[in-house]
């Protein structure tokens, strides 16, 4: 049988999708009045891969990621979720979403991110929140799976990860 022992602290990391500048860094400034300040921000990098959002937030949107210094416990991230669905909708206007949260944490061995949609590769947290690995690290580099999002498999974007995994890897020495 195998000893349990708690799960070392993660990487919070989190995802926008929006249009407008400000609308993120407002929604940045409200989880780091939550969680602590950011220790990584990238580069706001264009949203191309799929048009799912177009409908709610229109054309030419951008998708930007920061990670958190302070580390969390990984049995957190459905409470994180609904989080970050209560500021998506306090940043609405009229019912109507202007950006796009996507939380989830990073290990050294792989992405998780959590989702309120269920589907056979997903895991059911609590309280309508799943979760899934999105990336995991093989051969020096996070890989994706068949199932992992279009842009989550480009170079940029695991590059980014790659990076906060380097200041994961520093903080849990």
């Amino acid at each position: 049988m195998g000893k349990i022992k708690a799960h070392q602290p993660v990487k919070l990391i989190v995802g926008f999708i929006f249009k407008e500048e400000g609308t993120c860094l407002k929604a940045q400034a409200s989880l780091e009045r939550r969680f602590g300040r950011a220790d990584f921000q990238s580069q706001a990098l264009a949203f191309i891969h799929t048009g799912y959002y177009e409908k709610e937030f229109g054309k030419g949107l951008k998708r930007k990621f920061i990670s958190f210094k302070k580390l969390i416990a990984p049995h957190t991230l459905a409470k994180i979720k609904i989080i970050t669905n209560q500021i998506e909708k306090k940043l609405s206007r009229a019912g109507i979403r202007r950006i796009n949260i996507d939380p989830g944490y990073l290990t050294l061995a792989k992405l998780i991110l959590a989702t309120t949609k269920d589907y056979r590769h997903r895991i059911y947290l609590r309280k309508g929140i799943y979760a899934e690995v999105t990336l995991s690290y093989q051969g020096k580099t996070f890989c994706p799976w068949e199932w992992t999002f279009a842009d989550y498999k480009t170079v940029e974007y695991i590059d980014i990860f790659n990076r906060i995994r380097e200041l994961y890897a520093q903080q849990i020495k």
